[in-house]
Formats: structure tokens, sequence, C-alpha cells
């Protein structure tokens, strides 16, 4: 079982990674700005106040842990592009400053940088309001900085392009650069089965130093 150093514990996709890594018996610190909005209690579960743009309490609290996830969302653009990258450098600044001993990094990405079939980009679509763009280029942008970054073990996930809560099967289809579609054409996931994902890649590594998508 895994240490598992948590942030945006609170948030939708968050909150089911929680449960599910708790459900799995790892025992996970969960680092919140206000822990009266966190109302989940477990034995395995430890509750700290920090702040993920801060890399001196992103060291406090990584330190000793197997993987630190970054589920923290901005809530509209302005916040994602004021959120994503900068917490992105903050968490590797401060994984730098473990060396050997740092745990792995996994993130929670955005579909906007995925391949759609006719070679595009999920936020080349047409009629996409602004807000949405926003959202999405704030995801690419950190997906962008992570590439730059050699040294520390980092993976990001993109969910499909709709991700919402549902239910939990077990099942997912994994991908990489291109967005997965079902036979109807659509491409979801339940925020359930993506925290499954996430953390079957907390328990087997196979997607280091890259990013990785996963739909139905």
């Amino acid at each position: 079982m895994s240490t598992i150093t948590l942030y945006g514990a609170t948030g939708t996709i968050g909150s089911r990674i929680l449960d599910e890594a708790l459900g799995r018996g790892h025992t996970v610190t969960a680092v919140v700005r206000d822990p009266a909005k966190l109302t989940t209690a477990h034995p395995s579960l430890t509750v700290v106040t920090g702040d993920v743009l801060d890399p001196e309490s992103v060291t406090e609290h990584a330190r000793g842990a197997d993987v630190v996830i970054s589920a923290v969302g901005g809530g509209d653009g302005p916040g994602h592009q004021a959120l994503v990258k900068p917490s992105f450098e903050a968490l590797v600044a401060a994984l730098r400053t473990l060396g050997t001993d740092a745990p792995r990094l996994i993130t929670v990405g955005g579909a906007g940088s995925l391949r759609t079939a006719d070679g595009r980009q999920v936020w080349d679509t047409e009629g996409l309001p602004e807000p949405v763009l926003q959202i999405m280029h704030a995801h690419g942008d950190g997906l962008d900085f992570l590439r730059s970054v050699t040294d520390v073990r980092w993976t990001n996930l993109s969910p499909a392009a709709t991700i919402a809560p549902g239910e939990r099967t077990g099942a997912y289809r994994e991908g990489l650069e291109d967005l997965l579609v079902d036979a109807d054409g659509e491409s979801r996931i339940s925020t359930e089965d993506y925290a499954v994902a996430l953390i079957d890649e907390v328990e087997e590594p196979s997607h280091l130093g890259e990013r990785f998508t996963v739909a139905y």
C-alpha cells in the first residue's frame, strides 16, 4: 500500500480520488486550505492545512510520501489560469528539494489538448465558450511545463471530453495523445472510474514522464 499526499481532496474529482484511495487501503494525507470543508473521516486519513502554491509547504507535506496527487481546480477560467500551471511549478520545485527520496507526482489534467479524429485538438472545436477555452488552455500550459521536467517522476492523466459524477464500474480504456470515443462517437468517463484509473497508476506506474487519458 502507498502513502499518498493529496491536494484538491474537497473537489469533485479529488473527493473521488480520496474515496478510491482509502477504499483500496492506501494511507492519505489530504492537504487543504480549510479542513472544515473536508467531512470524510477514515482511520487512514490525515487532514492538514497547506498551500499547493507554496513550495515550502508542499515539501513539508510531501516528505515521506510515495506519491503526491494534485487534483486542484480553479473553478472558472481565470481561476484555472492562476492555479494549474503555478501549482505544478510549486509541486515540482518542492519535490526537487527532496532529491532521490522525492515521491512521484500525478496530476489531474484536461482533455483540451487531446487530438481529435480530424487531427486537430479538442480546444479547436468551433463554438467553445471562452471560459471553457481558458480552462482547457490552463491545463495545456500545465502539461507543457511538466513535459519540460526531467528530474521529477511525473504523470498527467487527462479525462475524456465529458467527465461527471456517476457509477464506479472499474472499467475504462487507456490512450495517450488521442481523444478516446465510444461506438457512438461519445467521449466520456465518470469521476469514479477516472479515480479508479488514477489509483491504478499509483499502484502500478506505467506512464512515468508522460500524459495518458482514459474513457469508456
